[in-house]
This record gives C-alpha cells, sequence and structure tokens, in this order.
C-alpha cells in the first residue's frame, strides 16, 4: 500500500512536468492564430518556456560539464563554514571511494531507475512510529545528487517534487556512472568540505585514488550528516557505521553489476 501511494505521487509529479512542458510549448508556439492576449500574460508564458528550456539545457549540459558551484556550497559560505572542493574525472576517483559510498548510502544503486520503493515503505513506516524521534530518509544516490546539483536541503514537498523530476531526468539523460562522479564530487564530506578528492586531501592527505578501504569508508560513515559528524574524532555511531561499511564493502565486493559500474572506464 505504501509502495502504491508513493508511486501514485512520484509518477504524477513527473507526468506533470512533462504536461507542463508540453502545454507551454504549444502556448508560446500557437497552431492556430489566436486573439491577442494581455502583455503580462505573453510575459509569462515566455519566462516559464524559457525556464523550462533553460532547466533541461542545464541538465544535457551537466552531463559532461561539472557545475561550478551548488546551493549547498554557497550555503556553507553563507554560514561561514567555507568551501573546500577539487573536482577530478571518474577515472582519478578510485576503486575504494565509489565502492565505499554506494554501501554506505545506496547498495541497489547500480540495479534501481532512481528511487527504492523498499527503502521509502521503511522509512515511512519508521518515521509514523511516535517512538522515533528520528527521521529517517530514504533518498538514492540519484536523488542526493539531483539535490545537490540543482536544488536545495529541505523536506518540503514542493521540492520533493522537484527532485523526483530532476531524478528522473538525469537518470534518463546522464546515466549511472555519471550520476555517481558527480556525487562523488559534489557531496559534502565534512564541514565546508565538498567531494572526495577535497576530503581525502583533508583527512588523510592523499589523493581519492590512494584511500584504502578503511580510510574511504571513515568518509563515507559521515555522509548522512557531514556537518555534525567528524572523521577525526569519531563517536561511537560512527566507529559502528564505518565498521559496518568495511563489512558491506567485503560482501559487496563480488556483485557483478556494482564492480561492472565501479571498474566502468
Amino acid at each position: 500500500m505504501v509502495i502504491t501511494r508513493m508511486k501514485k505521487i512520484i509518477v504524477p509529479t513527473i507526468l506533470f512536468n512533462f504536461k507542463l512542458f508540453i502545454t507551454f510549448t504549444f502556448l508560446y508556439f500557437p497552431v492556430v492564430k489566436t486573439k491577442p492576449k494581455s502583455s503580462i500574460f505573453k510575459k509569462i508564458k515566455k519566462f516559464i518556456f524559457i525556464l523550462l528550456i533553460a532547466n533541461l539545457t542545464f541538465i544535457i549540459l551537466t552531463k559532461w560539464i561539472n557545475t561550478p558551484i551548488t546551493t549547498v556550497m554557497i550555503s556553507s559560505l553563507i554560514k561561514g563554514n567555507g568551501l573546500q572542493r577539487d573536482y577530478i574525472s571518474y577515472d582519478e576517483m578510485g576503486r575504494n571511494c565509489k565502492l565505499a559510498v554506494i554501501c554506505s548510502e545506496d547498495q541497489l544503486f547500480p540495479d534501481h531507475n532512481g528511487f527504492d520503493f523498499d527503502a521509502i515503505k521503511k522509512a515511512i513506516k519508521y518515521n509514523n512510529d511516535p517512538k522515533h524521534k528520528k527521521t529517517r530518509g530514504a533518498s538514492t544516490i540519484s536523488q542526493q545528487t539531483a539535490k545537490n546539483v540543482f536544488l536545495w536541503n529541505g523536506r518540503d514537498w514542493f521540492r520533493k517534487g522537484l527532485e523526483v523530476y530532476h531524478t528522473f531526468m538525469i537518470e534518463l539523460i546522464w546515466g549511472k556512472k555519471r550520476i555517481l562522479e558527480t556525487y562523488l564530487n559534489v557531496a559534502e564530506m565534512g564541514k565546508g568540505i565538498f567531494g572526495i578528492q577535497a576530503a581525502a586531501q583533508f583527512y588523510f592527505h592523499k589523493n581519492a585514488n590512494e584511500l584504502t578501504r578503511s580510510e574511504a569508508a571513515w568518509i563515507a560513515s559521515v555522509l548522512p550528516n557531514p556537518v555534525m559528524y567528524q572523521v577525526g574524532k569519531p563517536s561511537s555511531l560512527i566507529v559502528r557505521r564505518h565498521n559496518w561499511i568495511v563489512s558491506q564493502m567485503n560482501h559487496l565486493d563480488d556483485d557483478p553489476e556494482t564492480m561492472k559500474l565501479i571498474n566502468d572506464k
């Protein structure tokens, strides 16, 4: 029932964005002549159409070009947390950090289409239980990437709807390899530290492709809240997460789909 309910939210959201694009395309380029509309209405149509085209163009361009800065990075600067970032290519990232973040954040990443409905079901059940004070998320790597690149932090339904649309689009246009590469370049991995290369340099004074399994797991362990959790002074929770990630890396190491994605050139 929960999965069906989530599909009823996600599918209409995607269809709504598609219909919106088609609607304003025909409004902007009418097939038959109509009576003159007010100049304000024409400006609104033009603005929305340009917005949709600009958004689609940006999604297509970022398949090959790294986004210069994200709203999350801007927010970090505004809050005084600084900005350390160093974009690198997929090949330069190395094997261990890719495996670590998949094990930590989204073990079904190579298989799903952007959404993990089983995880969503469990999260809804957990969050509806009054005994649990903390909220559990169910965002996939694809959803987190969409949020980091195109949107902002938040839990409101409007932002979630935009996240669904952008997740669908990057799964369709980018593909898994580019999504994972972008995630590892833009995800916050410490206070003001963005991307695996900056994190590797800050915590271990080495390049990302030189990280050991344990080191990659330490970085991945703070991803749920990189501002609160610390690699240098890990809490007991982070120690447990680190050990769990390392064990999951050992189990997932022989998964064909995961290895195919990680070793893709």
